[in-house]
């Protein structure tokens, strides 16, 4: 088994977007007079693509409106945060360096849309680094199902026991551990111990590096 190509997930890896996530989410459905917390919205939410995440809400607080408008009011407001206020997490830069250094193919399996990923790139700049892009809006089935990192092997012709998945949810190590992929995370919470089932757990990018050398 060759490990030749890395895999990011992005919300909460590649940008510290987990907050913005969660005060959209907070803020619009206090518009429809609902009143969520951080913790509702880590429970219920957090690794989901946006189509689940809106009938999530939806449905536990039986509202009124069309989850699809739910959706586009809450990516909305996530592109525009990370527009002004996106940061990369620690080592991101200097993973992508290392790994283009060292001829390592670089993919982006991510649950989010596509005007946040590009939210996200223009505001790091990180465009030229990857070779594929994949979001799950393009498969039947959203994390924790495999698909969207299926997806990812095949577009760079690679078997998933040739990749290495980097995440920080639960749904999302679920499912690169579906695709038969090595499983990296970085969990907000590292007592969790539902990330035990990773191959490892880091606190920050710097640490994979000293690990791939």
């Amino acid at each position: 088994m060759t490990l030749n190509t890395f895999i990011f997930d992005m919300d909460g890896v590649i940008i510290d977007s987990e907050p913005f996530w969660r005060q959209a989410q907070i803020e619009i459905l206090s518009k429809y007079h609902k009143t969520i917390s951080v913790a509702d919205c880590i429970k219920y939410t957090m690794g989901k693509r946006i189509d689940d995440v809106a009938l999530t809400w939806c449905q536990l607080h039986s509202l009124k409106i069309e989850s699809k408008l739910l959706e586009q009011e809450i990516i909305a407001a996530v592109a525009e945060l990370i527009s002004e206020k996106g940061k990369a997490k620690t080592g991101l830069y200097e993973l992508l360096d290392f790994l283009k250094e060292k001829k390592i193919q670089i993919g982006l399996a991510t649950s989010s849309s596509l005007p946040i990923i590009n939210a996200v790139f223009n505001r790091l700049s990180i465009a030229h680094y990857f070779d594929v892009v994949c979001s799950a809006d393009e498969e039947i089935y959203g994390k924790p199902h495999p698909a969207v990192y299926l997806k990812a092997a095949k577009k760079l012709n690679v078997t998933p026991n040739n990749c290495m998945v980097l995440e920080d949810s639960v749904t999302g190590l679920i499912a690169a551990k579906a695709a038969s992929m090595k499983t990296f995370v970085i969990p907000e919470d590292k007592t969790d111990t539902r990330f035990s089932i990773s191959d490892n757990i880091f606190s920050d990018m710097l640490e994979i590096i000293e690990v791939l050398k």
